[in-house]
């Protein structure tokens, strides 16, 4: 499998200075709703050039076992590696994304994932969930110890099947979930009367915290809608447990130090192909 060291950016990275500002409205949204977007953070051209790499990478994830897991029918997921994403460094800097970061996780977050979600044409409603158990900081002391950044390689409309989620479930705390990510089917009414479908557009970053129950909707339309993935951590949270991403070693020289500080994975010689080894048996079944 060959990867080129891509670090191809839209400018110069920013650096810790330009990013000290604490954004309020993003932090009252993550704590009131679960979540909070950047509209506009990239041109859409920018964003052209990651759908060309996500793309890429699916083709080759398919080509092989275990490349790609399913999310329900006709979606799946792809964890990948830094160097796949020619706009890694852009993302993983952008002001926005580093002030959230930084204000919800503290100073010393850490990237843990970078994948992609995409439903196909045909892909059906997945049942309500979150993407993993409340953990212990949350439940005990109501603190957000991880979030997932989502931007759209397309600009969504209703017939894409966009992401539905419930506003304030973050806090949801049952002992009835299944494997503590499914709620009862007898608490759909609840979130189904909370329920906001969001439509990005190309260049719209959103964050969320992955304990907000959330769940796809069917695409009935002809074409993809491919979702990019960015998993940040606060210190302990554990979720890089789930994850296999590395980089090269000259690849890591090359990256400005606001990224090496809050990237803990692993430096290597030469990539693997990464096995997704994060599968939901409640999505892979489906509604």
């Amino acid at each position: 499998m060959r990867h080129e060291a891509k670090t191809t950016s839209t400018g110069p990275a920013r650096d810790a200075a330009e990013v000290d500002e604490t954004p309020v409205e993003a932090l009252g949204d993550l704590y009131r709703d679960g979540i909070t977007a950047c509209r506009g953070a990239f041109p859409a051209e920018w964003v052209d050039q990651v759908r060309e790499d996500v793309d890429t990478a699916f083709a080759e994830a398919r080509s092989r076992p275990d490349g790609a897991v399913g999310r329900g029918p006709q979606r799946w997921y792809v964890e990948i590696h830094p160097e796949q994403l020619r706009g890694f460094v852009d993302l993983v800097t952008h002001p926005w994304v580093v002030r959230v970061c930084r204000a919800v996780l503290g100073p010393r977050y850490e990237i843990v994932e970078l994948g992609f979600d995409t439903p196909f044409p045909g892909a059906a409603y997945q049942p309500w969930h979150r993407d993993f158990p409340m953990p212990g900081e949350t439940r005990q002391q109501r603190r957000l110890t991880s979030l997932a950044f989502n931007l759209t390689t397309v600009d969504t409309v209703e017939e894409m099947g966009p992401f539905e989620i419930a506003p304030g479930t973050q806090w949801d705390d049952h002992a009835d979930f299944d494997h503590g990510m499914f709620p009862p089917r007898e608490r759909y009414p609840r979130y189904e009367r909370r329920a906001v479908r969001k439509y990005p557009k190309r260049g719209d970053v959103s964050a969320r915290s992955a304990l907000t129950i959330h769940r796809g909707t069917p695409n009935v339309s002809t074409v993809a809608r491919p979702v990019l993935v960015l998993g940040v951590d606060a210190p302990g949270a554990g979720n890089a447990a789930r994850h296999d991403m590395a980089v090269t070693r000259g690849y890591w020289e090359r990256l400005p130090p606001l990224v090496r500080e809050h990237l803990p994975c692993p430096v290597v010689e030469t990539l693997t192909p990464i096995r997704q080894k994060h599968t939901i048996e409640g999505l892979v079944m489906g509604v």
